[in-house]
C-alpha cells in the first residue's frame, strides 16, 4: 500500500480532527481537581470541540479508579473529583473522520500507575509502522507494565478508526499475541495500553449511559421514534450519551430501542473494586517510515 495517498481529504480531515482533540485533551486535564464536576467537565469539553470546529466522535470517557471504559456523566449526575485515578478518553471527528485520545490524571497519589501506561505507550509508538504484527505492539506494551510491576488489561485492545465507525479492524493487543495483524501504510489506528494493580481483566458493571445504533428499524411509540431519528440524524453509527437526547423521555425510549435490538448499550467496563487503572491513548496514521501521531500536542 506504499501508493496511499497520505495528503488524500480523509487523512486531512483525521489530522484535523486530530488537532482538534490534542487540544481538548490537554485543556480538560487541566481542569480536573479535587470538587470539580464531572458533568460540567464532560460538556465543557464537548462543547469546545464544536467551538473548535469538529464534533464529539463519542461521550466523553470519565474513568474513575477501577473503571477503564464506557463511564460518562448521566444527566443529572453530582459526582465531583476526589483524591482518584481519572482517566478522560476523548474523541472527534470532523466528518466521520475521527482521532481518538486518553490519559491519566492521577490524583490518587500513583504516579507509578500513570507513568507506566504513558511509557507504554510511547514504546508502541517507537516500533509501529508499516509490515509490523500488532502482536509485537502488545509485547512491548506488556514488557514496560509488567517491569513496573503491573498488569495490563489484556481484555482491552486498541483498533482500527474507519468513516463512522469508533472500532475497526485491526485490534491492537496490550500483550504479546502470536501472529496478529500487520500494519500498512495509511491505516488509521488508536493505540490504547491500559494498565492495572489488578489482575488484569475487566468485567462489565451495572451501569450505562453510552449507546449507538445497531440497525434501521419501524417504532410505533412516537417518542421512540422521535429519538430514533435524532440518533440517525446526528450520530448515525457513532456512540452518543443518554444524556445528548433531546426527548424528556430519553431513557425510556431507550430502553424499547434496545428490547427491539435497535440501539445496544456499553456497560461500564471495570477491574475489580478496589484496584485501580491508568490509560494512555494516541490516534496514529501508519506511514512509510512508520507512524504520525494526529492526537500529540501542539
Amino acid at each position: 500500500m506504499s501508493d496511499v495517498d497520505l495528503q488524500a481529504e480523509q487523512y486531512e480531515k483525521c489530522r484535523e480532527a486530530g488537532e482538534i482533540l490534542a487540544q481538548v485533551r490537554d485543556e480538560a486535564a487541566e481542569r480536573v481537581e479535587i470538587g470539580a464536576s464531572h458533568l460540567e467537565l464532560a460538556e465543557w469539553a464537548e462543547d469546545r470541540i464544536r467551538e473548535l470546529g469538529g464534533e464529539p466522535a463519542f461521550p466523553v470517557n470519565i474513568s474513575i479508579d477501577e473503571e477503564a471504559a464506557h463511564a460518562t456523566p448521566s444527566r443529572d449526575d453530582d459526582a465531583t473529583f476526589g483524591e482518584e485515578m481519572v482517566n478522560l478518553d476523548i474523541g472527534v471527528h470532523v466528518d466521520g473522520w475521527l482521532a481518538d485520545t486518553a490519559v491519566t490524571v492521577d490524583l490518587s497519589g500513583q504516579d507509578d500507575l500513570a507513568a507506566a501506561s504513558e511509557e507504554a505507550l510511547d514504546a508502541a509508538l517507537d516500533i509501529a509502522g508499516p509490515g509490523v504484527d500488532v502482536g509485537e505492539i502488545g509485547a512491548a506494551v506488556e514488557d514496560v507494565i509488567e517491569g513496573y510491576g503491573f498488569n495490563p488489561v489484556v481484555n482491552l485492545t486498541g483498533h482500527g478508526l474507519g468513516h463512522w465507525e469508533q472500532h475497526t479492524a485491526p485490534n491492537i493487543p496490550n500483550r504479546e499475541v502470536q501472529q496478529g495483524a500487520v500494519l500498512a501504510t495509511g491505516d488509521v489506528v488508536a493505540i490504547e495500553p491500559f494498565a492495572t494493580d489488578g489482575g488484569g481483566k475487566v468485567q462489565e458493571g451495572a451501569d450505562e449511559e453510552i449507546f449507538a445504533l445497531e440497525r434501521e428499524g419501524n417504532v410505533r411509540n412516537r417518542q421512540a421514534r422521535q429519538v430514533l431519528d435524532q440518533i440517525s440524524e446526528e450520530f448515525r453509527t457513532l456512540p452518543f450519551a443518554a444524556r445528548w437526547l433531546d426527548s424528556s423521555r430519553a431513557e425510556m425510549a431507550l430502553r424499547r430501542l434496545q428490547q427491539q435490538d435497535i440501539v445496544h448499550g456499553y456497560p461500564v467496563l471495570k477491574e475489580q473494586d478496589g484496584y485501580y487503572v491508568s490509560q494512555k491513548e494516541h490516534t496514529v496514521i501508519i506511514t512509510e517510515d512508520g507512524c504520525e501521531v494526529t492526537t500529540r500536542s501542539r
